[in-house]
């Protein structure tokens, strides 16, 4: 049985480690029949070559700093080269210094506002700005980027990193206006609170659970296999009146008042 992505070529940003929501996407995306590109960082060499390993077809891999315009143009030129064209993109790219998720908000420094925007949001940009001629050569394509409800509302020492994804929500809503004509559709899953390396940077992130856990309408929280599926969908032909959304996988949390 042909799965949803058999044929399409994509690329998936921010892998760290097996606990990653992005390497759950990158499993169901492979296992869809996607052909993959992994873009990592240099500290996580060791650990995203292991991962790649136990994908079929074996991924390739590249080195990527988001902040990079140079390595970011690179990356695009290789995949050029290897197919001609990208249909997806995933981005989970995102980052502020740990002070910045543990002080309080009115001491974030310029610097780690600067860099958390920059990380976090501004790369989806710059992204989608390389893949858009390659999407475009294979008459279009998806784009999915990772959010969090703390774009919304105050999650304790969440901080900067909230401002952030506010800013790569309304930047999903830009790029879609803006890549759309091309039929590039651009969307965001916003993942209840799951631990993973970075949400580990987040004081009191435990309790974040456990309230989600007490309050989410299916009383309980997501997993990596969940926000995996469901990006899954909105990269495959399945979402394709989709664009410019932002889907909610956090087991109904984000629909309680109290």
């Amino acid at each position: 049985m042909a799965g949803a992505l058999d044929g399409k070529v994509g690329l998936i940003v921010g892998v760290a480690n097996k606990r990653s929501i992005a390497w759950a996407i990158a499993q169901a995306a492979a296992a869809q029949g996607a052909t993959l590109f992994l873009a990592y960082q240099d500290r996580f060499a060791e650990h995203l070559q292991e991962l790649a390993a136990t994908l079929s077809p074996a991924p390739a891999l590249l080195s990527l700093d988001v902040q990079d315009d140079a390595q970011i143009d690179a990356a695009f030129a290789a995949i050029a080269a290897a197919h001609g064209g990208l249909d997806f993109v995933v981005h989970g790219a995102a980052f502020a210094p740990r002070e910045e998720l543990t002080n309080p908000f009115t001491s974030t420094t310029r610097d780690g506002f600067r860099v958390a925007l920059d990380v976090s949001a501004y790369s989806l940009i710059a992204l989608a700005r390389g893949a858009r001629p390659l999407m475009e050569a294979r008459g279009g394509g998806s784009i999915v980027a990772l959010t969090f409800l703390g774009s919304d509302r105050v999650f304790p020492n969440y901080n900067v990193m909230g401002v952030a994804k506010a800013a790569l929500e309304s930047t999903v809503r830009y790029l879609a206006a803006d890549l759309g004509p091309g039929n590039i559709r651009v969307n965001a899953v916003s993942a209840g609170p799951i631990k993973t390396l970075a949400a580990a940077g987040v004081g009191g992130f435990s309790s974040i659970l456990g309230v989600v856990r007490e309050r989410a309408p299916l009383r309980r929280t997501v997993d990596t296999g969940e926000v995996a599926d469901a990006s899954v969908f909105l990269l495959g032909p399945g979402s394709r009146g989709v664009t410019g959304e932002v889907l909610m996988v956090d087991a109904g949390y984000h629909a309680v008042g109290m």
